[in-house]
């Protein structure tokens, strides 16, 4: 049963060397990644993806994004790879499962299995692991030199995802609209939809450490705990 969420975004600069994150940003999602390490080291993380995907006990780098950073999903999978001419490359990983390999080494949690999906599915397997972990951006279309061009409609947005995650407002993250998120270039609307599916039935305590659109982008990083049984 999960009993702690942790709500992320995932831009590459997040991590050290790759880019300069906003001021706050960084140090929120580690705030967020080491509430949940508290609670237990073993993590399932929930992302969008172009295709259905599962990811555990493997490495990946972030040389597509410029710098060859390795991260892995679990404490005990070597990261570095000997200089041999026969050694395979290192796997490419999608953004969302690099983003919470590093969150898992900045909390030192023992491992995270991570799952991307391309829709909202009608189940996800737990397997008995208590901590969250979602990764996801509201629209990239805030202001005139946002990655996706100014769309007017964006602010409002981003600021109802601030008000439903602030609240642990499941039935406002249901509600998200395909075609809107998918207009205004947002990236957190399965994984969001995926957390309100498991979150549903319960009462939540939620606490909201970070909300901006810094770059043209909503990011906002969040804590829930369940309340109660």
């Amino acid at each position: 049963m999960i009993t702690h969420v942790a709500m992320v975004p995932q831009p590459p600069l997040l991590v050290p060397g790759i880019g300069t994150a906003p001021v706050g940003l960084r140090a929120a999602c580690r705030t967020a990644a080491r509430t949940l390490s508290r609670v237990s080291g073993h993590w399932l993380a929930v992302g969008g993806h172009r295709e259905r995907i599962t990811l555990s006990g493997v490495s990946g780098s972030f040389a597509g994004f410029g710098r060859d950073i390795r991260v892995s999903l679990a404490r005990d999978v070597a990261t570095a790879m000997p200089d041999m001419p026969d050694m395979p490359d290192m796997p490419d990983m999608p953004l969302p499962a690099l983003v919470a390999g590093w969150l898992r080494a900045e909390a030192d949690a023992v491992d995270v299995r991570v799952e991307l999906f391309d829709e909202v599915p009608p189940a996800v397997r737990e397997e008995g692991r208590a901590c969250l972990l979602v990764l996801g951006d509201g629209s990239n279309r805030h202001g005139p030199k946002s990655p996706g061009s100014e769309d007017g409609r964006a602010p409002g947005f981003d600021e109802e995802i601030r008000k439903a995650v602030s609240s642990a407002d499941t039935a406002a993250l249901r509600r998200l609209d395909r075609e809107l998120c998918a207009e205004l270039g947002v990236g957190g609307r399965v994984p969001w939809q995926v957390l309100a599916n498991l979150a549903d039935g319960a009462d939540w305590r939620a606490e909201l450490l970070y909300s901006d659109a810094p770059y043209g982008v909503g990011y906002h990083v969040a804590v829930w705990e369940r309340v109660g049984s």
